[in-house]
């Protein structure tokens, strides 16, 4: 495959600087709906302008463009190797080679089709062919992928998948989890990008042959699979559903959309799981038929690329129950379930949506897939409403958790978006901070699938009106009924809010530009009961027509411009952005007696970096005069980005208060400058604000903690914080290790506040199979009168390696002493490292364990 990686490299890095673009129409509409074969009088009332044929200039945007299109999407191709070898293998089988070292993966082609995809909208907008051929390379692979019938799905074809890795033993046995349906609907996407691309259709037959081969399994029946009968149940991760409309739209035929149709008709309904977490009902949103569910639940991703299908169906087939439904679930989703920053899913485990106000924030969840999935379905709802609060909210999920979710360099990313972090806790998968690829490698692909279409969420029209819905400085022109009409945007927006619109209509002609008026300028941030503004701004909204000034009369979050309109006119729009201060509805706990800010569309935290040391020993005891705010630019090397200073108490090193200065920095750009403290509500109250958030808790069993080396990126305190940890593994838990000296002793030690009597000790290791493992051997010392010696073991005790839970010893007799050492000899390819040490002290005759369970008195 070298020569398709070394020409996906060439040509992206020599395509011009055209690629400006952006990202919604494609993935709602189709960027040409009004041209494709498909398109029905049943739609969205209005249509964006493709986003091919939108070109932004803006200083904000071009720059992380020009990353993604010679840095991500190459480092993307790269990195979706492995889903190259997987449709090799599938290839290589069906040609009668033996495949020995296949190994089976459910969803790995997946992340392949995506980059592919992306690598197709740059195409669109240059034809370049070294790309092209690249690409055709890899359609080639596809095909031979694929079995006659189209049936397409390695890890089956190859005889490996089994119901263990949750595949099931045969095609379609477990729909529910195999994800066999969601990848091909990826692949069809790819494909109708590929087509749109080049006229080349070849992709899109394989396309088609796949989605006629599941029609006819699904609903028709096919004697070679699930004995002939229809399997007539709606796929676990919901994609096809999206894919089909597309290919309804760009070949005309009717099965497409009757096949999404039915899929939505029969989810819920023909199959209802019965368990928990993943198998819960409400997991993949198959609890109640689609049309009668009324709140948003289970999966996040699964839920919003649902609910996005739903609106592109209840579109195109007029069905007001459809549309009903995606009403309730947008307001339960924007009034109990959405973090400001617009992340979705706030629950681990399910990677979903919790009870109602259940908005964590070091340890939201916030996959940044589910933040594509809101821009999806809001940009959707806008195109179906016309109303720009559906806008507000796509506008706050991207330029807040999606742009986030990858660095200013391009090539490191985040999986889980939280509100807040101590600079050591690794909750991105491992990590403290980004990492350069998953081996879950949706989000990342998502990403080089999405940024390459921002200009198609810019304007749209319908007849003689004219949106103007995302504020970037741009260049595009469009077609009304009465003429061709070129607009060009000059802003600097998200950072200010002075926007210029120039109109070149073709002749002398009438219609109406409407302009959005963002949510953020009025009492709250966002659409929905969550948020408020706390603090109160004066500032006037201005719009001048021809620097005249003209009335601001809105309507459904748009101001209207209705007139006869000549070439050079212009207009200019003035949204103030002073730094304002949000409060949360007071059933969202982690909020409670907390503040967060905000300026324009920009979600603001504090970072250590920015603040010599944790952001969480920052509070307000009252919410801050937001005039009293500075602003400034911070420039590194792989860009820029807005900062503003607030004045702040702090709590010192002795328990005091100080006055200080806080510097925040726009949300979507923490991280960027290594690993540090990140906060986004800061607390109203003293009481609330820490220090140190990586200081022992007041009851850990030891004062003091020290080791013979502590990794960078992990935390010594990690071993007495008292958080329980679930598996061995770590990914999401605080700890210790001795990375990256491996095969060398190591020890940590704790002392008590004052001898204490034990009753056992317990190990919890970290072992992530890979450079940290469970020790070779190891053993306790133990602190007496000032001296160490070896704690001699209980009879039928020993130093015990198990993962997964704590391996405790006891002493042999009675033992009080003043601190306890832990000393490790690693395995000779590995570090070493702890979770957590659980200590059992004896009081008044009663087992106390410092995790505070206590057992029966001993005397009994």
């Amino acid at each position: 495959m070298a020569i398709v990686t070394q020409g996906l490299n060439t040509a992206w890095l020599v395509a011009g600087v055209a690629v400006a673009i952006f990202f919604v129409a494609s993935c709602c509409v189709g960027s040409d709906a009004t041209s494709d074969a498909g398109h029905a009088e049943g739609d969205y009332p209005i249509r964006p302008v493709p986003f091919n044929e939108v070109e932004i200039t803006s200083d904000f945007w071009r720059p992380r463009l020009i990353t993604q299109r010679e840095t991500l999407v190459p480092f993307a191709f790269e990195r979706t190797k492995p889903g190259v070898e997987h449709l090799r293998a599938a290839r290589d089988h069906l040609a009668g080679a033996p495949t020995p070292d296949h190994r089976p993966h459910r969803f790995i082609d997946s992340d392949l089709y995506k980059v592919m995809e992306g690598a197709a909208y740059l195409l669109q907008l240059r034809r370049d062919p070294e790309l092209e051929a690249s690409l055709d390379e890899l359609v080639d692979l596809i095909a031979a992928a694929q079995h006659p019938d189209g049936y397409l799905y390695p890890s089956h074809t190859t005889g490996v998948a089994t119901s263990r890795q949750m595949m099931g033993d045969a095609p379609y046995e477990f729909v529910v989890h195999s994800h066999e349906l969601y990848n091909v609907g990826h692949m069809y996407e790819a494909a109708i990008a590929y087509y749109r691309a080049t006229g080349k259709d070849k992709f899109l037959g394989v396309a088609r042959k796949s989605a006629d081969h599941v029609y006819r399994v699904f609903f028709d029946g096919d004697p070679k699979y699930n004995g002939g009968k229809p399997v007539l149940q709606a796929p676990g991760h919901q994609e096809i559903e999206l894919a089909l409309v597309k290919l309804y739209r760009v070949t005309g035929e009717q099965k497409y959309l009757d096949m999404a149709s039915r899929f939505l008709e029969i989810r819920g309904v023909t199959y209802v799981p019965d368990g928990e977490g993943v198998m819960a009902p409400t997991y993949a949103q198959q609890h109640a038929p689609v049309a009668e569910q009324v709140k948003a639940v289970g999966h996040a991703v699964r839920a919003t690329y649902l609910y996005s299908a739903m609106a592109d169906i209840g579109a195109l087939s007029a069905n007001p129950e459809l549309q009903r439904a995606i009403e309730r679930i947008w307001g339960n989703i924007v009034d109990t379930r959405m973090h400001i920053t617009g992340g979705l899913g706030a629950v681990h485990g399910i990677e979903g949506f919790g009870p109602e106000y259940e908005l964590p924030n070091d340890d939201a969840f916030n996959e940044t897939c589910a933040a594509v999935g809101n821009v999806m379905f809001n940009y959707r709802m806008f195109l179906l409403y016309r109303d720009a609060k559906y806008v507000d909210v796509a506008e706050v999920a991207l330029l807040n958790n999606v742009l986030a979710a990858v660095n200013l360099e391009g090539n490191r990313f985040f999986y889980v978006n939280p509100l807040g972090a101590d600079g050591k806790h690794p909750f991105n998968h491992g990590t403290p901070g980004r990492a350069p690829w998953f081996g879950t490698a949706c989000c990342p692909s998502n990403l080089a699938r999405l940024l390459p279409q921002v200009p198609g969420m810019a304007y749209a029209h319908n007849g003689d009106e004219v949106y103007a819905t995302f504020y970037a400085a741009s260049r595009t022109s469009l077609e009304l009924s009465s003429g061709r009409l070129a607009i060009e945007q000059t802003t600097e927006y998200p950072n200010e809010g002075d926007i210029e619109f120039k109109l070149t209509p073709e002749t002398p002609t009438r219609f109406c530009l409407l302009l959005r008026i963002p949510t953020w300028t009025s009492d709250r941030f966002v659409p929905g009961d969550l948020y408020h503004y706390a603090d109160d701004c004066n500032d006037k909204i201005t719009l001048l027509v021809n620097d005249e000034p003209y009335p601001v009369s809105v309507e459904r979050g748009f101001a209207k411009v209705d007139r006869v309109w000549s070439r050079g006119d212009t207009v200019k729009l003035g949204l103030p952005m002073p730094v304002r201060v949000s409060e949360c509805h007071s059933s969202v706990l982690a909020n409670d007696q907390r503040i967060a800010f905000t300026r324009g569309p920009l979600v603001l935290c504090g970072e250590g970096v920015d603040n010599g040391g944790p952001v969480q020993r920052f509070f307000f005891k009252e919410p801050p005069r937001t005039t009293s705010a500075t602003t400034s630019t911070a420039t590194i090397a792989s860009g820029s980005f807005l900062q503003v200073a607030l004045p702040a108490e702090t709590v010192t090193a002795e328990g005091g208060v100080d006055q200080a200065t806080l510097n925040l920095t726009p949300y979507y750009a923490w991280n960027n400058r290594g690993v540090s403290s990140m906060c986004v509500w800061f607390p109203r109250t003293r009481d609330l604000a820490q220090f140190d958030p990586l200081a022992l808790p007041d009851d850990s069993p030891f004062v003091e903690i020290a080791a013979s080396h502590t990794f960078e990126e992990d935390a010594l305190s990690a071993i007495a914080d008292n958080h329980e940890p679930r598996w061995s593994s770590g990914n999401k838990s605080t700890r210790w290790s001795s990375r990256p000296r491996t095969g060398e002793p190591q020890w940590v030690e704790g002392r008590f506040a004052n001898a204490r009597r034990i009753r056992s000790v317990g190990v919890y290791w970290f072992d992530n199979n890979k450079d940290v493992k469970t020790p070779e051997e190891w053993s306790l010392e133990v602190k007496r009168e000032g001296s160490w010696s070896p704690m001699d073991l209980y009879v039928t005790d020993e130093y015990g390696t198990r993962v997964n839970q704590y391996n405790v010893v006891h002493p042999a007799a009675g033992l009080t002493c003043e601190a306890i050492r832990v000393n490790m000899t690693p395995q000779q390819d590995a570090s070493v490292g702890i979770l957590e040490i659980d200590v059992v002290f004896e009081e008044n005759d009663v087992v106390r364990s410092t995790k505070g369970d206590a057992s029966e008195a001993l005397a009994k």
